[in-house]
């Protein structure tokens, strides 16, 4: 299993709609990527370690695909829209992580 980490830094004077991106961008791009996607969660940052202190990265989102090729062959086709559509909802430059999964347990 891979995951696909979208790491949005909490840069002062940027913008990112979070409303946007929940409820147009993410609803797209879950649409686009199809079956192939096997999981995707999103984190609005609300602080950062200590409390009242700003969080590092304003949003963070993260796709479960079964192999890296998977997420290529989801992705690819819908790159241009999905990627073209992030200056509706930020002027952030992305951070992106591929990380292969060894743990991950739900309660």
């Amino acid at each position: 299993m891979v995951k696909i980490t979208v790491l949005y830094p909490n840069i002062e004077g940027k913008k990112f709609d979070v409303d946007y991106y929940l409820k147009v961008h993410m609803p797209m791009s879950i649409e686009k990527q199809g079956a192939a996607m096997k999981g995707v969660t999103v984190e609005i940052g609300i602080s950062g370690a200590s409390k009242g202190t700003p969080p590092p990265y304003v949003a963070l989102c993260h796709f479960l695909y079964e192999s890296y090729d998977a997420f290529l062959e989801a992705f690819m086709p819908h790159a241009e829209l999905l990627m073209g559509d992030m200056v509706n909802y930020t002027d952030i430059e992305s951070v992106i992580q591929i990380s292969e999964v060894r743990i991950q347990q739900t309660r």
